[in-house]
């Protein structure tokens, strides 16, 4: 355990000294004076003034800024703009009045009035502003304004000119001629330039303003870069970007002797609808609070804190680790990484939310997505925490190993077994096959109760008890008509005719053929009283009838040896019915088989294992049987596990609270963490899709709400993490091939939608009808496509994505393209689905096809000599000829 902690406190260290090397610092030009002006705007539009409330709120924005500029540029006159410049006047500050010029004639004319007032009644108005960059966005003609502008100066002292773009200025000198100075933004932001090229972009800008208009008063007056938001092409927003820019472009400015001013003062929440970085160009935050300094190096000044709030949730992820049994070294280090991880992006995840602004559409986004993001983050940690035990851990303890014999067992140990079969509707032949292999079983005392239950075609069920009639005294046959509850009424039944002196109930599949050591194997388990239950994996004989089965086979495989065998060493298996081994005591104190849930075998064993007997698993396969005949057979069994996985969620949800039951810690972990990583994780998969496909529309015709990486790169990450459980997993417990890994894990996606729609039945309903796996070659294909569902939403998944990048073209948000990604992703589950189906309907299906491929691709090649037909000897008289003779 020292050495465990000691590498939970290694890897805490590597964290911290990770933030450490990660930490922004850079030097910048100190900035001790005052600006010369910030942009100032006290109230949204359409913010009606409260006298009583307002003046006092400028006051203190007054007061604040005084210490921080020499003058305010406002943009409009009207909507309590016309109380800045009195109480600016009470600072000292002096005021640049803005009238805002839109389309409306009669707000045009009002503002101009009121701008026109405010520069006669106040001696600190130093210029007016008419219009604010009004060409540009093409709501005034060029000849209008100039006439608005001689309105202006005509009326005041004070220069007049209006504030536009550079290249406005520059392609309309009439503009300039008849203003009193040139008042031009440059936002380097908006022109697509990085942060480091913003400075020098503005300097170029003034320069060449200078060169087209001498002897002109130039003043940039806009200059300013934003602290959050979306990049637009190489433009990179920042709180440390922001920093940088600011402060050199200031010494630049006061070196060269440029009159400028800042956008903007204080961070405008409320302009959301400016490309995500509208409310994040001002100096001081809208608690006015500085965002940055103005000497010293450039940092954050959160980043330590940032630090701290990593290292404590890795810090708490990291201590269960100190619960396992008898970690690894490397085991420990892999967990405690993942923790720490964690833990950074939840330091990142503050940081977003203590920096960002909300309106309720993007908070309301954030929180869904965080309430989502949350059980896919456990998922990860819980196939993370397989990877490093199956890699990095002990090998497992626990397991009954073939050849290996189990300690304690009393000489002649041979308890009477009960073996039940139901049968519904199965292949005679099939189930001759099993019965035959359970006659040979190496076991001196056991009997088979056969019964076939609401089968009233005599063609299924007359053989089968002729074929028990000819096995002998222990094979008992029951017809059963009009039984209710599903298998678990049949197997009732079972119980009832089953011999008094039976102790263990073996529970046997109609499609599969045991092994002769299967008791004799596995029954001394139950040699120790504590011993409940018994599990054997499944295996399948039919693999090779089609690639569809083949990839089938290996996608079931991964269940038996890489989950239940870790499940084992904590005492949680699932019981998963055939070859299975149950002690009757145990089955009685649980209360038998229960019709409540259409997944019986699982919930008895969780019964039994609430009660706190002991379970056991073995790898060995000591049985196979048959595959669902189609895919569609495939989806419906998968369907069947998971709507019962549901109910038994509900019904047993109580028993794992504390005290009521005599479930361990871990046994209760496991079966939480299995729900959340089988059931929670493909329903999570389809929500996330579909509320994505719903934002598609939003970010690429609104450009609003566009979801931030720490929603989106989360994502990949679970998928990433996903990808490497698998493959790792597989490689390391799975003993198939790599084309058969492949397809499994295409099966295993497949069923996505399946098992989500099962969770959402499930939700909103009690029972549904048992739904039987179609085996042993009696079903036929249905004439439906099974994938339509899958096909239309992975469809609709490639054109959200392909919109996504087409909008955004010009923009190149990253954001945009990583939720791009995070669609193209997404849509492989459901593309899995269809390329199946397809699959499942083509010749290549077929291993003759690929066989007879190889073969004439050979003899193509001149690998193998090509295959001419054998003489057939003396040709032979055609008929006409036979007559002839015979005459």
């Amino acid at each position: 355990m020292r050495v465990v902690a000691a590498v939970l406190l290694l890897v805490s260290m590597l964290h911290a000294g990770l933030w450490g090397v990660l930490r922004d610092k850079e030097p910048a030009p100190d900035f001790k004076g005052l600006l010369p002006s910030l942009s100032y705007t006290p109230f949204e539009p359409g913010h009606v003034v409260d006298n009583n409330v307002d003046p006092d709120k400028i006051r203190a924005d007054m007061k604040k800024l005084s210490t921080m500029t020499r003058a305010i540029r406002s943009y409009s006159a009207t909507e309590g703009n016309e109380l800045v410049p009195p109480i600016a006047a009470e600072f000292g500050l002096k005021v640049t009045v803005g009238a805002w010029i839109g389309k409306d004639p009669d707000r045009n004319e009002r503002e101009i009035k009121a701008a026109i007032e405010l520069a006669r009644k106040n001696s600190n108005v130093n210029g007016v502003v008419v219009g604010n960059e009004v060409i540009y966005r093409g709501e005034q003609k060029v000849e209008d304004l100039i006439e608005m502008i001689k309105k202006v100066k005509s009326a005041v002292r004070v220069p007049v000119t209006t504030g536009e773009i550079w290249n406005i200025w520059r392609d309309n000198p009439d503009l300039a001629s008849n203003v009193d100075f040139i008042a031009a933004h440059v936002l380097p932001y908006w022109e697509n330039f990085h942060s480091d090229e913003a400075v020098d972009q503005a300097v170029d800008r003034y320069n060449l303003l200078r060169n087209l208009f001498p002897g002109k008063r130039i003043v940039i007056a806009e200059f300013g870069w934003p602290s959050a938001g979306y990049n637009l092409r190489k433009a990179d927003p920042g709180p440390f970007q922001q920093a940088l820019t600011l402060r050199n472009f200031v010494s630049r400015a006061e070196a060269m002797g440029m009159e400028y001013n800042i956008v903007e003062a204080i961070d405008q929440p409320w302009k959301f609808f400016e490309g995500g970085v509208g409310p994040y160009w001002g100096i001081l935050n809208a608690s006015r609070e500085p965002k940055f300094a103005w000497t010293g190096p450039v940092e954050n000044p959160d980043y330590w804190k940032l630090m701290t709030i990593a290292l404590l949730v890795g810090i708490l992820l990291s201590l269960p680790i100190l619960r396992l049994e008898q970690p690894t070294a490397k085991q420990a280090f892999l967990l405690s990484a993942t923790a720490n991880g964690v833990g950074a992006w939840a330091a990142i995840v503050f940081a977003f939310w203590n920096g960002h602004y909300f309106v309720f559409g993007s908070a309301f986004a954030l929180t869904l997505g965080m309430i989502l993001l949350v059980p896919l983050v456990l998922i990860a940690m819980a196939r993370v925490d397989e990877i490093a035990a199956v890699a990095f851990g002990r090998p497992p303890q626990r397991l009954l190993a073939k050849g290996k014999p189990i300690e304690n067992v009393p000489e002649n140990y041979y308890p009477k077994v009960s073996i039940h079969i139901p049968a519904y509707f199965e292949p005679v032949d099939m189930l001759k096959q099993t019965l035959d292999a359970l006659s040979r079983l190496d076991y001196p005392n056991y009997e088979c109760v056969v019964i076939i239950n609401n089968t009233p075609d005599p063609a299924f069920w007359q053989p089968i008890q002729d074929h028990c009639r000819a096995l002998g005294e222990r094979f008992k046959f029951i017809n059963a008509e009009k039984v209710q509850g599903f298998k678990a009424g049949a197997l009732r039944i079972a119980m009832d005719r089953t011999a008094v002196d039976a102790e263990i109930i073996g529970i046997l599949d109609a499609d599969y053929v045991v092994e002769p050591d299967w008791l004799k194997d596995l029954v001394p388990a139950f040699a120790d009283p504590r011993v409940g239950l018994v599990q054997a994996p499944q295996e399948h004989r039919d693999g090779d009838l089609s690639i569809m089965h083949y990839i089938m086979n290996g996608e079931y495989a991964g269940f038996f040896d890489i989950g239940m065998v870790q499940r084992n060493e904590l005492n949680a298996v699932i019981v998963h019915g055939t070859m299975c081994l149950i002690r009757r005591a145990a089955m009685d104190m649980a209360g038998g088989w229960s019709s409540d849930t259409i997944c019986e075998d699982s919930d008895l064993g969780l019964a039994i294992q609430e009660l706190g007997w002991t379970t056991h698993y073995t790898r060995y396969r000591y049985g196979q049987g048959l595959l669902p005949d189609t895919y569609e057979a495939f989806k419906k069994q998968r369907h069947r596990w998971a709507y019962g996985g549901l109910q038994i969620v509900k019904k047993h949800w109580r028993h794992f609270l504390p005290g009521r039951s005599r479930l361990t810690p871990d046994q209760k972990r496991e079966y939480s963490l299995g729900w959340l990583n089988w059931l929670g994780a493909e329903s999570l998969g389809v929500v996330v899709a579909l509320l994505n496909l719903i934002w598609v529309p939003i970010v690429a015709f609104a450009d609003i709400a566009i979801p931030d990486k720490i929603l989106t790169l989360p994502i990949i990450g679970a998928f990433v993490v996903s990808l490497a459980h698998f493959l790792s997993m597989y490689r390391l417990r799975v003993a198939i091939k790599p084309g058969q890994m492949l397809g499994a894990m295409i099966a295993a996606m497949s069923v996505q939608w399946t098992v989500s729609r099962a969770v959402a039945q499930g939700l909103i309903t009690e029972h549904i009808a048992f739904a039987r796996t179609s085996k042993g070659g009696l079903s036929r294909m249905s004439i439906e496509f099974q994938a339509f569902w899958e096909a239309v939403i992975g469809a609709l998944l490639l054109i959200g994505s392909g919109v996504l990048i087409a909008s955004n073209s010009f923009r190149q948000i990253t954001e945009i393209y990583i939720f791009a990604g995070v669609l193209v992703l997404q849509s492989l589950p459901f593309l899995a689905a269809v390329a199946i189906a397809i699959l499942e309907l083509s010749r290549i299906n077929s291993f003759q096809f690929w066989r007879d491929s190889a073969i004439r691709t050979a003899e193509l090649i001149g690998l193998r000599p090509v295959a001419l037909p054998t003489p057939a000897g003396p040709a032979q008289p055609v008929p006409s000829e036979v007559r002839r003779e015979a005459n």
